[in-house]
């Protein structure tokens, strides 16, 4: 199932099979999928950026903030991880991917793999991926702090 590109948010990095590593709701969930893109409540001039987990109700895409379980907050958290690994190197590509390869990992998770993948589905992908690489560098000092103290925690935690 495709995440929808026409909405307020505009997916740029996807994980497309969500699903199917969605901790213990995995083969029995309504999220279909995970996405960091350009927030929908952007103003004119103005880019956030936005994690978004995809509901899909069996008829329509559901657009409604949720509370996210916490393994769903980790699997967001390697998902940005991955995009920042990906963006790192992305100028060597002229639209800051290889359109050849758009899927930029598979994370081994519960038996299967979550895909970490640019959204070619996006009509507009070279537009707003080059908002979503200005808006990352951007908040590179904001997340950077964010994940040195992630990583200090983890190893306290003996990860």
């Amino acid at each position: 199932m495709k995440i929808p590109t026409t909405l307020n948010h505009k997916p740029v990095v996807v994980s497309k099979n969500y699903e199917r590593v969605d901790g213990r709701f995995a083969r029995n969930t309504d999220a279909k999928g995970l996405s960091l893109g350009l927030a929908q409540w952007n103003d004119t001039g103005k880019v956030d950026l936005s994690a978004k987990v995809w509901r899909y109700t069996g008829e329509t895409w559901s657009e409604k903030s949720e509370e996210l379980p916490l393994h769903r907050v980790l699997d967001l958290s390697i998902l940005i991880c991955r995009t920042i690994e990906h963006f790192r190197d992305a100028y060597r590509y002229e639209h800051l991917y290889d359109p050849q390869k758009p899927e930029l990992d598979r994370v081994g998770l519960q038996g299967d793999a979550m895909s970490v993948a640019i959204c070619t589905d996006n009509e507009k992908i070279n537009e707003d991926i080059k908002l979503f690489s200005q808006a990352l560098s951007k908040d590179d000092e904001m997340i950077s702090e964010r994940l040195r103290t992630l990583s200090r925690v983890l190893k306290e935690l003996g990860y």
